[in-house]
């Protein structure tokens, strides 16, 4: 069975207030792309990555790596208009075998841990669509109307969405055959709206997703415990 780890690494980084896109901020001294490619080519050696990055971006990446010794074996997507449209490109590069598994994974989330990695994949052998999921800890409120008034809605009914989000092959290449819309702001919704029923997996609360400067100082403090 062969597995396919597609890293989709396009953000602008508006939200950190910088020129530099946050895939490629340093963490620990390297930027953080390298560390979530490394992540899971430790976790899973065999396993083939297909990095998807905007074209403008790609020569810059491919200097990093140069600067960096950065080894770790992967291939280059070209990255779409939407996430969506990156996802189907990483797609084109990936077999089609009934038997295959393919993940789906965010470029800025370096802490999935490696449990979390090898639950999903073996959920998804047994023909699943898998998904990691976190609890909500915080009390959660819901606007009603456009007067401002909104009332508290039960925790429990609700999880947070992480990913590697895993599937077969077979069944997330049809899903991406679709149009797009806008509704589809992840995988599990692109796969969810053929008719699949989604698996939830129990995720790891370190699997943030660096998108803020206060992200990337607490991805700082991880970095840290995590590596010693």
């Amino acid at each position: 069975m062969k597995k396919y780890i597609i890293i989709v690494a396009g953000g602008k980084g508006l939200r950190m207030g910088t020129d530099l896109p946050k895939q490629f901020m340093l963490l620990a001294g390297r930027p953080v792309l390298m560390h979530t490619l490394y992540n899971f080519h430790t976790c899973l050696p065999d396993a083939c990555i297909i990095l998807v990055l905007p074209l403008a971006h790609q020569e810059y990446w491919r200097g990093l790596c140069r600067d960096f010794s950065f080894d770790v074996p992967h291939i280059i997507a070209d990255g779409g208009e939407t996430r969506f449209h990156s996802v189907r490109n990483g797609l084109a590069m990936v077999d089609y075998d009934v038997d295959s598994l393919v993940a789906v994974h965010d470029g800025v989330r370096p802490f999935v841990s490696h449990d979390v990695i090898k639950r999903c994949f073996n959920l998804a052998a047994q023909g699943k669509a898998v998904v990691p999921v976190t609890d909500v800890i915080e009390t959660l409120r819901r606007i009603e109307g456009v007067n401002g008034n909104s009332v508290t809605v039960p925790r429990n009914f609700y999880k947070l969405v992480q990913t590697p989000q895993v599937f077969p092959v077979s069944m997330l290449k049809k899903a991406y055959e679709q149009a797009f819309i806008p509704d589809f702001t992840d995988d599990a919704s692109v796969v969810e709206s053929m008719g699949y029923q989604v698996t939830l997996a129990e995720g790891n609360r370190e699997n943030i997703k660096l998108t803020t400067p206060f992200d990337i100082m607490i991805a700082e403090k991880l970095v840290v415990k995590l590596m010693s």
